[in-house]
């Protein structure tokens, strides 16, 4: 049916509208922290765009249900305004009749969802997890920005590298400054490379064919010695292994866990896809008013309810994680309990009644 057909259409276009305004927003608000981030020398530079791309994929499970749901809003509202609703109805095609092409974009949401929810967040979790403690696992210079002076972590040197060679993972031309034990040195070697001792897991900066410098300036026993390795120490003992986070955890482990927090995990993954078709029946209700009304009380509705199921689903999440919730319970009450306020709002703008009768908001069919 051609109103099928425009229906579907339009709001996949206006779903597409949204995402780039929506990720636009997110984007913006992350490089600004990445940025900064790498600027402090917690992340690596180089990795700044592939950690936005896998922290834009981690939240692409939340960032749809609500670019679906505004995308209904904005369609049928407009519809609403330009009274094509009016002519609609006058053709005797009533609100229940959208439940049938809205099916098909709710299907293909839900799978869609479902993907990201299941498999590619927790995936995109563990590579950025993997990058950052790859990072942290190297020596404190592998923080420095080729070019810039940096302060070691604890505050007794500064580092200097020209450049670093990704291929050979190899500092070329780097300069060392440790104030330590009242003594000044100053170390500056061709090139240079990590090395961990086997026995006590601590890490090393072997430095090749350079110079030592150590001493107070002005002092008799200032001492240059030059040499062909040197060993500098940067990190005492091994590097602990990190603890992989819930969110980061295959789909496969979480299911069927006996924990409570894991099961916790389980159900708010599962809860994405399925407040698909919850939110799209209240935004059939709640998208268009009658001719001549405000739109402002049935939009603010919108996002009302929209906020409270996200925050209940939140709220019933954390008692499950703090297991003061049963677990077979889970988030089926807070799914259930909003289906069915959806299907009574539904059912009343499907009679052509009130909303809420308090509040008047009527449309006509």
């Amino acid at each position: 049916m051609i109103i099928d057909r425009a229906l579907i259409r339009e709001v996949l276009h206006t779903s597409g509208a949204v995402t780039v305004v929506i990720l636009s927003i997110f984007l913006v608000g992350r490089v600004m922290g990445f940025l900064r981030e790498a600027a402090q020398g917690g992340i690596p530079v180089d990795s700044v765009l592939v950690l936005l791309f896998l922290k834009l994929v981690t939240y692409m499970d939340v960032i749809l249900p609500l670019m679906i749901y505004i995308a209904v809003l904005m369609v049928l509202g407009r519809w609403s305004r330009d009274n094509e609703m009016t002519v609609i109805a006058a053709c005797g095609i009533g609100l229940s009749h959208f439940l049938r092409p809205m099916a098909i974009v709710v299907a293909f949401a839900m799978v869609l969802v479902a993907g990201f929810s299941m498999y590619l967040s927790p995936l995109s979790v563990r590579a950025a997890l993997s990058i950052k403690e790859e990072f942290k696992n190297r020596s404190e210079i592998s923080g420095v920005v080729p070019g810039v002076f940096m302060d070691t972590r604890k505050g007794q040197g500064v580092y200097f590298v020209e450049e670093y060679d990704a291929l050979a993972d190899e500092y070329k031309n780097v300069f060392v400054y440790n104030n330590a034990l009242s003594k000044e040195g100053v170390v500056v070697a061709k090139t240079a490379r990590q090395q961990q001792d086997e026995l006590t897991g601590d890490r090393f900066l072997v430095l090749k064919n350079g110079t030592r410098y150590e001493g107070n300036p002005g002092q008799p026993d200032y001492r240059i010695l030059e040499f062909e390795t040197y060993r500098l120490r940067i990190r005492e003992g091994p590097v602990p292994t990190p603890s992989l986070p819930l969110a980061g955890r295959s789909t496969p482990d979480v299911f069927g866990a006996d924990d409570p927090r894991i099961r916790a995990e389980w159900q708010w993954r599962l809860a994405k896809p399925i407040a698909i078709p919850i939110l799209v029946l209240f935004a059939l209700s709640f998208s268009y008013v009658e001719a001549g009304r405000s739109r402002l009380p049935s939009m603010l509705m919108a996002c009302l309810i929209y906020f409270l199921y996200t925050n209940f689903m939140g709220f019933a999440a954390a008692w499950m994680n703090k297991g003061k919730l049963f677990h077979g319970l889970g988030l089926w009450w807070v799914h259930a309990l909003f289906f069915g306020v959806a299907i009574y709002l539904f059912m009343r703008r499907s009679r052509n009644e009130p909303i809420l009768p308090r509040l008047g908001l009527r449309a006509t069919h």
